[in-house]
């Protein structure tokens, strides 16, 4: 499991350390780590280390200090190594050894933004150390002047120091200009705005380097679920297991306008494992369930008496199907654990429990918000997918599965994960009628199973959360699998599925 922190715990973990003078200790092991990266990245690329040419550009704080130390040691092994000073000044102490290293210094001005681009844009290796986790707000001056022009100038390799420089380390929001890093190394552990969106997209692949602080962080900002972590708390049958032991998913899916989302989200049910699933439904969407699922069964009875574990609410149920939304309330009046999709909300109470599991995308979102008085427009949850999908959760008392490239799930008591595991190609129709799938059949397998998530240090309150999470990341890995590289069709996702769990 990848855990995540906010700057604030990172520099409070600090804290002891400096007080017995080791900052200069961290700051080496910071440099020596993002040198080493530099070193490993181009000789993945096949690219030779004598001659080639590194620019670090250099805020006048610590991160431009970790930059500067690496960028001396760069210059040790053979490059050649310039260095932008984007505030006229920098680190005293890394400033020296860059400069005893033989590196050549530019000190940024107005007048010279242009010619400092130009050497930043031919240079092999770009490092962004200009603002640290500690920045407040975004570049200014010629420093922001530098990166916009730098940016349309689309140098090689881009390294970020910590954090791409106008990124919020707790948020992710994005303070443009911003630099897009193939590669962010970070130090003594990954950022929380690094795993979430916008500042996943500017971040590329994340590196964390041990310092020595790790023994002092506290609990994680946020969590990401990885290969070992799914295939612990995947379900397994045992010997004597039945369908009904195995899970009973009930279903309110589908209407006459949009039909096939139930077929989709019971197909993406039983690729998950579900032992049965239960469909209630207009007798043609029924049947045609039928037809495309014979597994599944398909009932006309209330909802409310029906033996199921679990409930998925809301896929292709649009606000003129009425018998559709009384079923809808019928089950959430239940009490069992719940994923509902947007369709559902106008019949879900407004108070919910954390076993209630919203899965909105990002246009979902800005109008479950303005339900509750709190409207960011869709620009503003976009912007801030971290915060919106934390405030969703407090408003609502239930667990916010935000759809993204970044999916996050935010639970009531304030506990995040972050999935990243698709390909772009699952931006598709149906594909979030299969994930509500997925997470309604491992919700009606896992709900009474906490003991499982525990074992990961993931509390009773927060598995439903973890289950999200875990469905997430089975539905972005199922897409990436189909894709194979191209488009996929959310039918392609479902039949991807078993695949995928039987591999983990």
């Amino acid at each position: 499991m990848i855990s995540a922190y906010t700057g604030t715990q990172i520099r409070e973990a600090e804290v002891p350390l400096l007080a017995t003078g080791a900052g200069a200790v961290l700051m080496q092991r910071a440099a020596h780590g993002l040198a080493n990266a530099v070193v490993r990245e181009l000789r993945a690329r096949g690219e030779r280390l004598y001659g080639a040419s590194v620019t670090v550009l250099a805020g006048k704080g610590n991160n431009g200090g970790d930059g500067l130390f690496a960028a001396a040691m760069l210059a040790a092994r053979g490059m050649r190594t310039t260095a932008v000073l984007t505030a006229g000044d920098a680190h005293p102490e890394g400033l020296r050894a860059f400069e005893k290293a033989g590196g050549r210094v530019i000190r940024l001005t107005h007048g010279n933004v242009a010619g400092a681009s130009a050497a930043a844009a031919a240079s092999g290796v770009v490092l962004d150390a200009i603002l640290g986790t500690g920045a407040q707000g975004g570049l200014r001056g010629p420093a922001a002047e530098l990166i916009e022009t730098l940016g349309r100038a689309r140098p090689g390799l881009v390294v970020a120091c910590d954090i791409p420089s106008g990124v919020d380390a707790d948020t992710g929001e994005a303070h443009p200009p911003v630099l897009p890093a193939e590669l962010t190394v970070t130090f003594g552990a990954a950022k929380a705005g690094l795993l979430a969106d916008p500042g996943a997209d500017y971040a590329g692949r994340v590196q964390v380097i041990p310092i020595g602080i790790e023994a002092a962080l506290p609990d994680p900002a946020l969590r990401r679920l990885q290969s070992a972590d799914l295939a612990a708390l995947l379900p397994h049958p045992e010997r004597r297991s039945h369908k009904y032991s195995r899970g009973v998913l009930g279903v309110v899916a589908g209407s006459q306008q949009y039909p096939g989302a139930a077929v989709l989200a019971c197909r993406g049910a039983l690729a998950a494992g579900v032992g049965m699933v239960r469909y209630f439904g207009p007798p043609d969407v029924a049947d045609l369930v039928r037809r495309s699922c014979p597994e599944v069964v398909c009932s006309s009875g209330n909802a409310a008496d029906a033996h199921v574990q679990a409930w998925l609410l809301g896929p292709g149920i649009d606000e003129h199907a009425h018998e559709q939304l009384d079923r809808v309330a019928d089950a959430a009046a239940t009490g069992l654990p719940v994923v509902a999709d947007a369709g559902a909300l106008p019949a879900l109470p407004r108070a919910l429990a954390p076993n209630f599991i919203l899965t909105p995308h990002a246009g979902e979102l800005e109008t479950l918000l303005a339900r509750y008085g709190a409207a960011a427009g869709r620009p503003g949850v976009e912007g801030a997918t971290l915060a919106a999908a934390r405030r969703a959760s407090d408003l609502t008392g239930g667990t916010v599965l935000l759809k993204g490239a970044t999916t996050l799930v935010a639970a009531p008591s304030g506990a995040v994960f972050s999935q990243a595991d698709a390909t772009p190609w699952l931006a598709t129709a149906g594909s979030g009628d299969v994930l509500a799938g997925i997470l309604g059949a491992l919700l009606a397998q896992l709900a009474g199973v906490p003991g499982t998530f525990a074992s990961l240090g993931i509390g009773a309150d927060d598995r439903w959360a973890g289950i999200a999470a875990l469905a997430a990341s089975v539905h972005g890995r199922a897409g990436s699998l189909a894709s194979g590289g191209g488009p996929v069709t959310a039918s392609d996702v479902a039949q991807s599925v078993r695949e995928v769990i039987a591999k983990l």
